[in-house]
């Protein structure tokens, strides 16, 4: 493991990510070869925070970030997985969705940052099966309603259990007054395909679909009878691993406890509603080849930082929510960076770790973008945006170069044209340039891998402004004081509408959904307001709704 600050441990009050298998109190983790099994069998008594049981194997936030620490792990530490199945310990129940009472006594934006970080969960299982040969496979051996159908429906097959009760369900419209929240109805029309009258049907009808029915509308790939399903899951699983190319013999690396402030540190200005964020180089030498990266694995600089900076988003997001603008910086030597750079592109399509330290880096810039936060970045002297980094700084919604002679630089790699792909599938140089498509080609044919100074970045288009070092702290300060002094709900509205121009997908439509749509409903009266159907849910009472259609 690598030397640096011990591991923060956390305020009472504060939300950690930080977790392992052998903490887990909600997923059992079991791998065997090249099948791996993910059991959920929910801790009632485990909920996050006080108030509530987390009964029927239903989940809250601590539940998912079991889950997102078993995808990952499964990509770095056992990358020879195959096929990966999805489960239940509970009979007849495989999982009842996002706890109601959770939902009922949390605060708006802890339901809108809960229901991010699910989605971006159930798109690490996609990414997983699309990316890293790691297909899922759903293994509903009870009901699955809401979001535990939610996450059935990011896995790559869905076999259901024949007992004549167990079910599929969407029933957050009839029950909750709210949207299926984690991308269930748009991956049930988008992704299964299923026919809009019968998704209407379905998602109307809080008992659910269930048997042939299910089969026949989309909703499941296969209903089993209970007696032969643990045999049918494991053929089906055996199926996935005779099909996927042979690896050979991969060995996958440990995720050590997370180190912080090492390569990514955070100064928090409560007053100012800032968190100055900066982002540190190498240190030490270059690894001379693939094998050293093996060697060093967690401790291997990209893959460090990664960490670092995925954690501290998701820890921002979550506990600090009125630190609006986020600020960010670079430090260390460009040559080491873009020497990192070169290493991994090399081997990224022949190395199952080069190509998994990409695709991370990938997952946490995408996290970036869907954050509902102002990210601002300042390019000063001793700055090392290159590549991967320079990434960072295209994913802030404006970028500040101070005019210093050429001291300050950027580079920009092949990485930047195509290595990073945002959730509507553009890079983000297609995405800054979409109105202008052929400066993005004229830029990889002319300005790949030169030292660009501030005066050719603003030329290019590259940055925002070139204040010159008289004017960088004024101009600067009065940046971030009339942001500061904006609406956050409507710079949130602002930056979700244009920092995804272009084509549509999956992807993009279930973040725009919920930061408009669930976002909206959230806020109504019909859902959180205290006659609202979550306040009521449970109580024997009926939800009063307004019925003004807004």
């Amino acid at each position: 493991m690598v030397s640096g600050a011990p591991i923060e441990q956390p305020a009472a009050a504060e939300v950690s990510f930080d977790t392992d298998p052998a903490r887990y109190r909600h997923w059992r983790l079991a791998v065997d070869g090249p099948v791996a099994r993910l059991t959920l069998d929910v801790d009632e008594r485990g909920g996050i925070r006080p108030g509530y049981d987390l009964k029927l194997n239903s989940y809250d936030l601590g539940v998912d970030i079991e889950l997102y620490d078993a995808v990952q792990r499964l990509r770095f530490e056992h990358p020879q997985v195959r096929a990966v199945v999805l489960s239940s310990a509970r009979d007849r129940m495989f999982c009842a969705g996002a706890n109601i009472r959770m939902l009922a006594q949390s605060s708006h934006e802890w339901k809108v940052n809960f229901c991010k970080f699910t989605n971006e969960t159930r798109f690490a299982i996609e990414d997983a099966t699309v990316h890293s040969g790691q297909t899922y496979l759903a293994a509903l051996n009870g009901s699955a309603a809401g979001g535990g159908y939610e996450i059935a429906l990011a896995c790559e097959r869905i076999l259901l259990v024949d007992d004549g009760s167990s079910a599929v369900s969407l029933p957050e419209v009839p029950l909750l007054g709210v949207l299926p929240g984690t991308g269930g109805l748009t991956r049930v029309v988008e992704k299964r395909r299923v026919r809009r009258d019968l998704a209407d049907v379905f998602t109307t009808k809080p008992e659910g679909i269930r048997g042939k029915t299910a089969v026949a509308w989309g909703l499941v790939d296969e209903v089993i009878p209970k007696g032969r399903f643990d045999h049918v899951v494991s053929e089906r699983a055996a199926s996935v691993v005779a099909a996927a190319p042979y690896r050979g013999d991969v060995r996958g690396i440990t995720l050590e406890p997370l180190v912080r402030n090492r390569y990514v540190t955070a100064d928090h200005d409560r007053p100012g509603g800032i968190v100055n964020i900066t982002v540190h180089g190498p240190d030490g030498e270059v690894p001379d080849g693939i094998a050293r990266v093996h060697e060093l694995g967690a401790a291997c600089w990209p893959l460090a930082v990664t960490r670092e900076l995925d954690d501290l988003i998701l820890r921002l997001r979550t506990n600090e929510p009125e630190l609006g603008t986020w600020v960010f910086r670079t430090s260390g030597d460009i040559e080491a960076v873009l020497a990192y750079e070169r290493l991994l592109a090399a081997h990224r399509d022949t190395d199952w770790l080069a190509n998994e330290i990409a695709l991370y880096a990938k997952r946490t810039l995408k996290r970036l973008d869907v954050t509902s936060r102002s990210l601002i970045a300042l390019i000063e002297p001793g700055s090392c945006f290159a590549g991967t980094l320079f990434e960072l700084a295209l994913a802030c919604d404006r970028q500040y170069m101070l005019d210093d002679e050429g001291a300050a630089q950027v580079v920009l790699t092949e990485c930047n044209f195509g290595g990073y792909p945002m959730g509507n599938g553009l890079d983000r140089l297609a995405a800054r340039f979409h109105g202008d498509p052929d400066h993005r080609d004229r830029l990889r044919e002319t300005a790949t891998g030169r030292r660009i100074g501030a005066a050719q970045a603003l030329e290019l288009g590259l940055v925002t402004a070139t204040p010159d070092d008289l004017d960088w702290d004024d101009e600067i300060r009065l940046a971030l004081e009339s942001r500061a002094a904006l609406s956050p709900d409507a710079l949130t509205g602002m930056e979700a509408n244009y920092r995804f121009v272009g084509p549509e997908t999956l992807e993009s439509k279930v973040f725009g959904r919920l930061a408009a749509w669930q976002n909206w409903i959230f806020y109504r009266p019909n859902a959180a307001g205290p006659d609202g159907a979550l306040r009521r849910y449970g109580t024997g009472q009926r939800a009063a709704f307004d019925r003004k259609r807004v």
